[in-house]
């Protein structure tokens, strides 16, 4: 198994209700990737759908993806939090599970990953490269 440090939250950026086969097609045809950006995908409906084994690295964060878990919530189109109650739900579950296998391992969103533009040492909305997961996931799960 890979050494995993980083629990990445994401959202696709587009509606709820996207089929994971039209992202699937977007990864493959439009940006040539030949693997999956995330490992988990999470439903309008709460279900999550397991794309990619977490012994495999994803295309989630360029330069981290050797020693990351992508978990990535349908949504958040416009840069706006439109996660469902059952998403949020489903998050919190798959997050949990993954910190008791990955104890050390920290949450943290995509933006997070963004450089530190301006040098003042905290990576805040002036230095994010993308919204993305459109709040504050390192906040929001930092009791698990």
């Amino acid at each position: 198994m890979r050494k995993i440090d980083w629990l990445v939250v994401h959202c696709t950026a587009g509606p709820q209700d996207q089929k994971t086969t039209d992202i699937k097609h977007y990864w493959a045809k439009v940006l040539g990737w030949k693997s999956y950006g995330y490992h988990y995908l999470i439903n309008k409906d709460g279900s999550v759908e397991n794309i990619t084994d977490i012994s495999k690295p994803t295309n989630g964060v360029k330069g981290y993806n050797a020693n990351s878990i992508h978990v990535c919530y349908k949504g958040g189109m416009n840069g706006k939090d439109t996660r469902t109650s059952e998403q949020k739900a489903a998050l919190e579950r798959v997050l949990k599970l993954l910190k008791v296998q990955f104890p050390q391992a920290k949450i943290r969103g995509h933006r997070d990953f963004s450089p530190d533009k301006n040098g003042d040492g905290v990576i805040d909305a002036a230095d994010w490269l993308k919204l993305c997961p459109c709040f504050n996931a390192k906040s929001e799960y930092k009791h698990l």
